[in-house]
């Protein structure tokens, strides 16, 4: 979609006043799309990093990679590793981690990390690395040593690719050049900041208050550094955020002018995490309103020259992610929508999913059950799923949906020897109302979702989600707009 096809949202004063009329211009990407169909399908839903999504993992066998590996067809791994600590908690925080100031809790953490990467080596025997990804909690929680610690293990039983792609996500709060030179030393070549939002009350309701020119001289730092690649995360949908508010937040992003931008959607389910009933629900931005923060960002990121990547993440032209999205080689997985849907997956550290050939696995989610498996000499997954032929089918539509908001027929039937209109009777049928709002083109050829309806994707692609109507609670999931 051309920057000049989306123009300046509604304001949350003029959705108040609308709620009860057909409202039949939303401005930008959702031009065309009232409010009621906004509020139709701000229902429950995943975000799709995988399929079938982790809550419908079940236990597994402790050997269930291994088994998997066997007849896995990757040539090369992606690794991911998890540092669960945070010095301080952020209250909208979903993510899997532990507060606490106590650095040496680290030093046997990284431990159990080199035990786990012993146990796994039979994955990472014979195949490099093409990625590395650092995520949490707070990876920057390390400190230089430690970093350099956990470094030295990878390195021991992993062979990187020269030209691998070694990043990691960093709170900025805790960060400074020394600490930047010491990532890049050690190999580092993209960052991630957590820039979230620039408004003060925002950042002060959700306990994370930081300065915004320190994050713009740490990305002016990295880039003298030689780092080839740097991410800003932002996050719509917070707590006291307003459409004015917001515009100085693109604003400062624009300013950095980073390769990437990460445009998440806050999701609150404070039924599931405790720190999110900080604050009550009455000062969070309801569905319409968020749709006007969203519409804002993908207006002002595209006329300064973001490609819109799936649904919500932006790329400078050149970067390699906006190149796999324009050739149709765009993937998506646990870290977001990434260049290396070819590897598998293969994770350390609490709470971590591995991806390896047909079988997913996931690592205890808590600390001590962690430790205790692998003191035990035990592979650390704990639950998982062993994918069947219709998961596989599935996973392939979804994600086509996902990365490219259109899928062709043909490629499915001719990959799986199906007729997939016979295959998929029940949910082509299901599609019907999202045609007629506007939401979907089903064609003979395939399935297409305009660029006005890119926000309503992910309730789109739980139409072919075979889980969805077996989940007893969709409130496990965040809320798709």
């Amino acid at each position: 979609m051309a920057a000049n096809d989306v123009s300046q949202a509604v304001s949350p004063q003029a959705v108040s006043q609308n709620k009860n009329q057909s409202v039949n211009q939303l401005k930008g990407p959702a031009s065309e799309i009232d409010l009621t169909t906004i509020a139709k399908y701000a229902k429950h839903a995943p975000r799709y990093t995988s399929y079938p999504t982790a809550l419908n993992f079940v236990s597994v066998n402790n050997d269930i990679l291994r088994i998997a590996n066997k007849n896995t067809q990757a040539e090369a791994l992606s690794i991911y590793v998890h540092i669960p600590f945070c010095q301080t908690l952020c209250y909208y925080c979903g993510c899997n981690k532990i507060v606490t100031r106590h650095n040496s809790k680290a030093d046997e953490y990284l431990d159990y990390i080199e035990k786990e990467l012993l146990s796994k080596s039979h994955l990472l025997a014979e195949r490099q690395a093409v990625s590395l990804h650092l995520g949490g909690g707070s990876p920057s929680f390390l400190s230089e040593q430690q970093q350099a610690t956990l470094m030295t293990s990878l390195k021991k039983y992993i062979t990187f690719d020269a030209q691998a792609e070694i990043a990691i996500e960093l709170d900025p709060r805790n960060v400074d050049l020394p600490y930047l030179k010491n990532l890049r030393e050690l190999g580092y070549n993209r960052l991630s900041f957590g820039l979230q939002d620039t408004d003060y009350q925002v950042q002060q309701t959700i306990n994370r208050v930081q300065s915004t020119l320190h994050i713009a001289d740490l990305v002016f730092e990295a880039r003298n550094l030689g780092f080839s690649s740097i991410n800003l995360d932002l996050i719509y949908g917070l707590p006291h955020q307003s459409e004015d508010t917001f515009r100085t937040t693109i604003a400062a992003t624009k300013a950095m002018s980073p390769d990437r931008i990460s445009l998440f959607s806050y999701a609150h389910l404070p039924e599931r995490f405790a720190a999110q009933r900080k604050f009550g629900k009455d000062i969070l931005p309801n569905a319409e309103q968020k749709a006007a923060l969203y519409n804002i960002a993908v207006t002002e990121f595209k006329q300064v020259g973001y490609d819109m990547i799936g649904l919500d993440h932006f790329a400078k032209k050149a970067d390699p992610l906006a190149r796999a999205k324009n050739a149709g080689q765009l993937h998506r997985n646990f870290q977001g929508y990434t260049t290396k849907g070819d590897t598998d997956l293969v994770g350390f550290g609490v709470s971590a999913i591995s991806t390896v050939g047909n079988a997913f696995a996931q690592n205890p989610k808590q600390l001590k059950d962690y430790y205790e498996q692998l003191n035990n000499h035990r592979p650390a997954a704990a639950i998982g799923l062993s994918l069947s032929n219709d998961d596989l089918i599935r996973r392939d539509v979804i994600s086509s949906l996902m990365c490219n908001l259109s899928l062709k027929k043909d490629a499915i039937e001719g990959k799986y020897g199906i007729a997939f209109d016979d295959y998929f009777a029940i949910e082509l049928d299901a599609l019907r109302p999202l045609q007629k709002d506007g939401l979907v083109l089903h064609m003979n050829e395939g399935i297409v979702v305009p660029e006005s309806a890119r926000i309503f994707i992910r309730a789109i692609c739980a139409t072919f989600d075979a889980y969805v109507d077996s989940t007893k609670n969709m409130t496990r999931f965040s809320k798709a707009i």
